[in-house]
């Protein structure tokens, strides 16, 4: 984003006529709600004035430091609406721990060109193999690509479905998971889900069906879902509509967590093995 000083580091207009201009240039900026733009007008016209800057230039200069703030509230705004539960991103992923993993599908994943034709991702992988890493990772390039993206878990969106159902809220939640463009589902499987979850979580895929896109994180084989929904009819009409256009990656290796866990560990035995230098 473009900085500039504030307005008082500038000198003022030095006639009467240019002052009242300036004063109302800056009131017609306020009015319009342009205010980076308010705030950078002074340094703007002085560097214009010392540059002999065009006025067309002068202009597209100011414009640009409002379009900059904007899109960067607009951005702060959207990250704020993911609620990403991790800074990753598909630029610090470790694909060394993930050799059957493909570099080029998921670099063709991260241009997000398959949100335009509401492709769905299934990570099916063990725990600590990198799906949730991945998932935020492509979420991140959502947002910063100007999509609305939304990351919850599976037991999450079935327990505020749950509430919504009592407190006659459903339309209304069914409506905030039909309306961003991603919308990530993570730990599909690790937690037991009650009787209603199969229902809700079908309501939400049916209604983003061809529509929008879900990624979906878990640790069960598509042929146990029925097992983890509780119900094989619910579970074969909700992965009919997932797989019907959609990326399956399966994920294995070892746990990032043991992986680090262990290095921790060697590095303590290293430390505490190392022979002492004897004291001179």
């Amino acid at each position: 984003m473009n900085t500039t000083p504030a307005a008082d580091a500038v000198p003022a207009p030095n006639t009467p006529a240019a002052a009242s201009l300036y004063q109302r240039l800056r009131g017609h900026l306020a009015v319009l709600k342009l205010h980076d733009a308010a705030e950078a007008l002074p340094a703007v016209l002085d560097r214009a004035q010392k540059t002999n800057l065009s006025m067309t230039a002068t202009l597209e200069e100011l414009l640009a430091i409002e379009v900059d703030a904007t899109e960067a509230r607009r951005l702060a705004g959207r990250l704020r609406f993911a609620c990403l539960p991790t800074p990753a991103s598909l630029e610090d992923f470790d694909y060394d721990a993930a050799p059957s993993l493909d570099r080029k599908l998921i670099a063709e994943l991260g241009t997000c060109r398959y949100l335009e034709s509401a492709t769905n991702i299934l990570l099916i992988g063990p725990p600590g193999v990198g799906k949730t890493h991945l998932s935020v990772g492509l979420a991140r390039a959502a947002v910063h690509a100007g999509y609305r993206t939304y990351f919850t878990t599976a037991a999450d969106l079935a327990a505020r479905c749950h509430r919504a159902a009592i407190e006659g809220r459903w339309a209304t939640t069914m409506r905030f998971f039909a309306g961003p463009t991603l919308l990530i589902i993570d730990e599909l499987g690790y937690l037991p889900l009650p009787g209603e979850a199969a229902s809700a979580l079908f309501q939400v895929v049916a209604q983003r069906y061809l529509k929008t896109s879900i990624i979906v994180n878990t640790n069960r084989s598509v042929g146990e879902w029925g097992e983890v929904l509780g119900d094989t009819t619910v579970a074969a009409a909700m992965l009919d509509r997932l797989l019907h256009r959609s990326v399956v990656l399966n994920l294995d290796g070892d746990s990032y967590r043991l992986r680090d866990h262990h290095a921790r560990a060697e590095n303590l035995r290293k430390a505490t093995t190392a022979p002492r230098q004897p004291l001179q």
